[in-house]
């Protein structure tokens, strides 16, 4: 967290930073000392899973946009203009980098919107069913993207509701693009733009959270039924 903090810190004499909202879920050292950021600490009673913990965020928020950033993401360069010069130009409601890992490769954070068939796909050869694109691509509408890097108007997250805080974590992501698709608001990538990513995968570690990860699942397939918008363009 304290090396995402510096990084946006390094932004600040640009003037696109409003606020930074900072959620501690579980108890931990506070001890962040950024006297030039426009930092808010948020110390939770008791853990909140992520949808519910970035809706409180959003009811703090008074920017025009409200970005969800994970604290394992870093910041190659500045992000910000170039995504929300498209965001508002393009007029979409969700606009994210591409995420690229330590050794600079892409990510498969960019998906198709998961059915029965690509579940199975998953668990015979292990491989997500991605969109494969290239650095040069200007633009890129998927069908969702991960929650590491969201950047919302604000307009259209208040539109959709936010994060369906029945998931505790896993797939609010996956639900929030195809509300947004099914409200009219396109989403979309800029692969010219990347941020680096450090990945936990807690879900193949520990038990709790591959539990989290299928309840989540099976709430996603029950609440949609597979009613996907055509995304495409």
């Amino acid at each position: 967290m304290k090396q995402l903090l510096g990084d946006l810190e390094a932004l600040t004499h640009l003037d696109l930073i409003s606020e930074i909202i900072l959620t501690l879920n579980i108890p931990e050292k506070n001890d962040f000392k950024f006297d030039s950021l426009p930092l808010r600490i948020v110390i939770n009673d008791n853990p909140k899973g992520f949808a519910a913990n970035h809706n409180a965020a959003f009811k703090l928020s008074q920017g025009n946009y409200f970005c969800v950033l994970n604290p394992d993401i870093r910041l190659i360069d500045n992000p910000f203009i170039q995504l929300i010069t498209h965001l508002n130009e393009l007029n979409l409601g969700m606009i994210a980098p591409s995420i690229v890992d330590a050794n600079g490769q892409f990510e498969d954070s960019v998906r198709k919107f998961p059915t029965f068939t690509r579940l199975l796909k998953r668990l015979f050869f292990g491989k997500h069913d991605v969109y494969h694109f290239e650095k040069k691509e200007k633009m890129v509408y998927p069908d969702w993207v991960g929650g590491m890097f969201m950047l919302f108007d604000n307009k259209a997250y208040q539109a959709v509701n936010g994060f369906d805080e029945q998931y505790f974590l896993y797939y609010e992501d996956v639900d929030i693009c195809l509300r947004l698709w099914k409200a009219g608001l396109a989403i979309a990538v800029v692969p010219q733009v990347s941020v680096s990513h450090h990945a936990q995968r807690q879900s193949h570690k520990q038990l709790k959270y591959l539990r989290w990860h299928l309840i989540s699942m099976l709430l996603f397939f029950s609440k949609h039924r597979g009613d996907f918008p055509p995304t495409s363009k």
